[in-house]
C-alpha cells in the first residue's frame, strides 16, 4: 500500500504504522454548513476547512473488519464490528484532516482502546449492520444517551470511480490525518494512509438520524450528498502532538 502515494498533498510518516484497519459497505452521508454554526463547537485551536466558502457534516456509517496492530493478526472477537461516526473538516499547519464529534462501536473493548490510546470521543451503542439483496441495513442507538440513534438503509448506484483532484467528493474524502484533543486541551494529529476512495453514487432510506443532536447541530433541511465504498483498506500511525504557537 505505500508503494503508492501520488495522490496524497504530503508524504506519510517514515516511522512504520501501528495498526491496520478495512472499512467496508461505507456511506458518506453529508450536509452543508455555515463554519459559523460549527465555530462554538470546535476546538480553538484547529481551523474549519472549507469549500468554496461552506464546510461540510458527515455521518458515516460502515462496517469495521481485519483490525490488528502491526506483526499481530486479528482476532475474531475484537477484529469486527460495526462503526459509525460524525466528522467535520479542519486543518492545522496547513494540513487537512477530520475532526470527529463522535464514534459509536459495537465493541465495548474498541470503545475503550480507543478512548485510552487514541483520545477519541467512542461510545458504545448497540448496532447492527447487515446486507439484504443489495441493501445495506444499519441500525445503531448509543448506551448512554438515547437521543443519539441512526436507522436506515442504503445502497450503492452506478459504476465505481474516483474523484477528480480538486472536486468537492474528492475534498471530503482525501483525508490522510485525524485531529483530537485531550482532557488538557492539547491538540495531537493521528496519520492515516490509504488508496484513492473508490466511491459510487448512493442512494439510502433514512428513517431516524439524530447523530448531531448530542452536539445541538440541527442538520439543514435539505437532502444529504450520498456515496457509497465497497472496501477500503487503511494502516494507522500513533498520534502526535501539534505545536500550535
Amino acid at each position: 500500500m505505500l508503494k503508492h502515494i501520488d495522490h496524497r498533498p504530503w508524504p506519510p510518516p517514515n516511522s512504520p504504522w501501528k495498526m491496520a484497519q478495512t472499512w467496508s459497505d461505507l456511506l458518506f452521508m453529508h450536509w452543508p454548513l455555515s463554519p459559523d454554526v460549527l465555530r462554538p463547537v470546535i476546538p480553538a485551536s484547529l481551523e474549519i476547512d472549507t469549500f468554496e466558502g461552506q464546510t461540510w457534516i458527515g455521518v458515516v456509517p460502515f462496517r469495521m473488519s481485519e483490525v490488528h496492530p502491526r506483526l499481530l493478526p486479528s482476532v475474531p472477537w475484537l477484529s469486527a464490528f460495526p462503526e459509525l461516526n460524525v466528522r467535520v473538516y479542519v486543518r492545522a499547519e496547513d494540513k487537512p484532516g477530520v475532526y470527529f464529534f463522535s464514534l459509536e462501536a459495537g465493541n465495548p473493548l474498541a470503545v475503550l482502546l480507543a478512548r485510552q490510546f487514541f483520545h477519541l470521543p467512542y461510545f458504545r451503542a448497540a448496532m447492527t449492520c447487515q446486507r439484504i439483496d443489495d441493501w445495506v441495513q444499519y441500525r445503531s442507538a448509543r448506551h448512554i444517551d438515547s437521543a443519539a440513534q441512526f436507522v436506515g438503509r442504503y445502497r450503492p448506484i452506478g459504476a465505481p470511480f474516483t474523484a477528480p483532484i480538486g472536486s468537492l467528493e474528492d475534498w471530503l474524502t482525501a483525508r490522510y490525518c485525524l485531529y483530537t484533543t485531550n482532557a488538557r486541551g492539547d491538540l495531537f494529529r493521528g496519520e492515516i494512509h490509504h488508496a484513492p476512495w473508490p466511491l459510487q453514487h448512493a442512494e439510502a432510506i433514512i428513517e431516524k438520524n439524530t447523530m448531531t443532536l448530542p452536539i445541538k447541530i440541527a442538520l439543514p433541511d435539505v437532502p444529504p450528498l450520498l456515496h457509497f465504498s465497497h472496501r477500503l483498506e487503511v494502516v494507522v500511525w500513533l498520534l502526535n502532538r501539534v505545536n500550535r504557537s
